[in-house]
């Protein structure tokens, strides 16, 4: 029999076992329910997609609205901030502090994704003014082509903004953001989170808005942006993509337009 593992060694498998659960469990369930629900849309909408055979707003969809955004954004924006959270777990095991590393590192993706709740809300708002006002079909998919392409060049313009390149240069710097905004404990964790994720919001949130262009349940449109985001974050030439990215959606906008 092999000798007892020691405290450290315990902590650093049970420190494991969080980052396995947040940044790969955790994603890998909300994209199963995407692809489930995309799929099902694209069939008879009998399954995952069901509720959306509905035509009432009422609390029932509006919930079930919310809950497929924030998923979606947890599947989609929890691997891009891959880095903080394990820069966090690093530092937090060299930390002793009340909580416990795990805790801790549940609490600043709790944090994180909290942000990203509430633009799901906002997103889940957006979506029925466009549905209420015929801009956007029951498939989620934009009813006219100037209503995509209004969309886009919000987008665009806004990748191409001192504001979007202020929010990726902190999202691109891990170790500056844990510097600067480093706080104590489980509460410090949550609220580092938080702030890290308004950074990412800030970084990301016009590109979510190009769902609304591609279809919010395009899984084609869901994964692209998936990549685009990661590309942005940690790709040696992000900063540079992020422009580029914007002026090719005000040249589709635009020629969406004029055509």
């Amino acid at each position: 029999m092999g000798s007892p593992a020691s405290p450290l060694e315990s902590a650093l498998r049970r420190d494991r076992a969080v980052l396995a659960l947040v940044l790969i469990a955790i994603p890998a369930l909300c994209w199963t329910w995407i692809v489930a629900m995309a799929r099902d849309m694209d069939g008879p909408m009998t399954g995952a997609s069901a509720w959306m055979m509905s035509v009432d707003w009422d609390a029932r969809r509006v919930v079930l609205l919310w809950a497929m955004w924030a998923v979606m954004m947890a599947g989609m924006m929890l691997p891009s901030a891959a880095p903080v959270i394990l820069l966090y777990a690093r530092a937090a095991r060299a930390r002793p502090e009340v909580g416990g590393a795990g805790m801790r590192i549940h609490a600043l993706a709790f944090g994180y994704l909290l942000v990203w709740a509430l633009f799901s809300a906002a997103a889940t708002w957006l979506q029925r003014v466009l549905s209420t006002r015929l801009l956007l079909t029951p498939m989620m998919e934009p009813a006219v082509p100037a209503a995509a392409a209004a969309v886009l060049l919000v987008a665009g313009l806004y990748q191409l903004t001192p504001f979007k390149q202020v929010c990726l240069r902190s999202c691109r710097a891990p170790i500056a953001f844990m510097t600067e905004h480093w706080q104590p404990g489980v509460a410090g964790a949550v609220r580092m989170g938080v702030v890290h994720g308004l950074y990412c919001l800030g970084c990301c949130w016009a590109l979510m808005l190009v769902l609304f262009a591609g279809g919010v349940m395009n899984l084609t449109v869901i994964v692209a942006l998936t990549v685009w985001v990661l590309v942005e974050k940690l790709a040696p030439f992000g900063e540079q993509s992020a422009r580029v990215g914007g002026a090719l959606l005000v040249g589709v906008a635009v020629w969406m337009l004029v055509r």
